[in-house]
């Protein structure tokens, strides 16, 4: 197929794109710069604008835009700019999609669709939660309507926490663990949906290639464990002790309303989609998932 990305100088972008041509796949990306290399266009998002030859023969759109929910504290301002950087680019493309009768776009969402669901397990049936994610991201996949509209089989994937070796969750804790400074936030018990980049990658190639899969897909380890359980595990991957407790209102003294909706939160989340479908984890358990990334 003849697959055109955007977002793909990101965590999963970089592992996506590569992952893709092993397949046979080609691929061209979507760049907000002066297009550098054979494989880039030029678009504007903000403008609506799309370099005209971008999407020709295309046979799928990957929509990985967006800014960094954690990568800073939120504000007004911010809020506003995680709510932009996902819902104008995911706009355009779908309008381009259904423009130019693409039959296949993928879209970038995530698990705070879900809120808070404490100890209770949630597929993609689940309902929406409670809070500035959950709104979010119904916005964000609701901007995928006019390529559904037109008839294209839309996916949108529900993205957990990332376990990658090249950054992300573990570019943050891996260098605290490493230190003997590691330690459960705040009770412990919420549930964190992890998946490892392997696996990431590995379901948004499987929702291109299978006509099957439609609508909301969960990309999440199909064992979700609570903080304390993943504190223990990575300790152990690390081989390093993880003592400490950092109590919730230090992490909302940090982070703000982050800590709620990003730490503090649990989110049993697990991957239904793929698992009626036959998808074959690399990574079935969070040891497994942090023995690889620890040791790439």
């Amino acid at each position: 197929m003849r697959v055109v990305i955007s977002g793909s100088s990101g965590l999963i972008g970089t592992a996506l794109v590569p992952h893709l041509r092993g397949a046979g796949h080609e691929v061209v990306r979507l760049v907000r710069r002066a297009p550098q290399a054979p494989d880039e266009r030029g678009w504007d998002p903000p403008a609506g604008r799309i370099d005209d030859d971008a999407l020709e023969g295309a046979d799928a759109v990957i929509n990985l835009s967006g800014a960094g929910i954690a990568d800073k504290r939120w504000s007004g301002a911010r809020k506003q700019e995680l709510r932009d950087s996902r819902l104008v680019p995911t706009d355009v493309l779908a309008r381009a999609v259904a423009a130019r009768g693409i039959p296949v776009m993928i879209s970038g969402s995530a698990v705070g669709f879900y809120g808070d669901t404490g100890a209770v397990a949630v597929d993609e049936s689940g309902a929406r939660g409670r809070g500035f994610l959950a709104d979010l991201v119904r916005d964000w996949e609701n901007a995928t309507a006019p390529a559904t509209e037109a008839g294209a089989r839309v996916v949108t994937i529900r993205t957990g926490l990332v376990l990658s070796h090249a950054g992300g969750l573990m570019g943050i804790m891996r260098p605290i663990f490493k230190y003997g400074l590691g330690g459960r936030l705040g009770s412990g018990q919420q549930y964190w949906p992890w998946i490892s980049l392997d696996d990431q990658v590995g379901a948004i190639t499987y929702a291109l290639e299978h006509d099957t899969v439609v609508g909301p897909l969960n990309a999440t380890g199909p064992a979700p464990v609570t903080c304390t359980e993943f504190t223990k595990a990575m300790a152990a991957a690390i081989h390093r002790p993880a003592p400490w407790i950092v109590p919730g209102f230090a992490m909302r003294t940090v982070l703000g309303e982050f800590a709620d909706e990003g730490v503090l939160v649990s989110q049993r989340v697990l991957p239904g989609v793929l698992e009626r479908e036959g998808y074959a984890f690399q990574h079935g358990t969070v040891t497994a998932a942090l023995s690889a990334v620890l040791d790439g």
